[in-house]
């Protein structure tokens, strides 16, 4: 933030702009992981995700947590992006498989390798994200908490579910992919497509791989 703050306003376009591209392509990436498992599971995960979310309001209760946030912490502050950096690094941090399988490795072996790699990515990236979007990335410590903490704790109960390399795992990383580059896609100011309402696509990915594979 402290950077951010004294480029100019060309270059902090140009970061972001840079931002979008990147993950655009880091969620494209995930998203071809539907070539272990059917394309159809995955889209079908995606949209009832996106209407289960919207009923939900998803997206609303997010920016309502940002924007508690920022009338608590940000006293007489006009304008503030804590809602967007918060949702939007909470996405992007807490979908993938470095989140799903390292949690997993942590909480199943205690080794912790890839969630320390992980660690490493995310920082860089969110040195990015806070110079255009403010200190509300930082509350995305907390959806890291409870995501990966959540995974790691309960890693039993997903041994066999998302292990490395099933099909319900890859269904999980290209809905999530699916998701990355929706923030992509508001990054770089083309849409604001309210990804927060499609994280349900989450959850129903490995559940209708588990629906498909009981069918069969």
């Amino acid at each position: 933030m402290l950077v951010g703050r004294r480029l100019p306003g060309g270059i902090q376009e140009r970061v972001l702009a840079g931002l979008g591209l990147v993950v655009l392509v880091l969620g494209v990436d995930n998203a071809l992981e539907w070539r272990h498992t059917s394309p159809l599971i995955v889209i079908g995960a995606v949209l009832l995700g996106g209407i289960v979310g919207e009923l939900i309001g998803i997206e609303r209760w997010l920016g309502r947590l940002g924007d508690l946030a920022q009338r608590r912490l940000v006293r007489g502050s006009d304008h503030s992006r804590v809602s967007e950096g918060f949702v939007a690094a909470s996405l992007l941090f807490c979908v993938g498989p470095l989140t799903v399988v390292g949690s997993i490795q942590d909480g199943l072996t205690g080794n912790h390798a890839t969630l320390v790699s992980k660690a490493v990515l995310d920082g860089f990236a969110a040195i990015a994200l806070a110079s255009t979007l403010g200190w509300g990335v930082g509350l995305a410590a907390l959806s890291v908490l409870v995501v990966q903490g959540g995974i790691s704790l309960g890693a039993g109960l997903f041994e066999h579910v998302l292990s490395e390399g099933s099909e319900a795992l890859a269904a999980l990383v290209s809905a999530g992919g699916v998701l990355i580059v929706g923030i992509g896609i508001k990054l770089l100011g083309l849409k604001d497509v309210k990804v927060g309402n499609f994280l349900p696509a989450l959850v129903l990915a490995p559940a209708l791989v588990g629906v498909v594979e009981a069918v069969r």
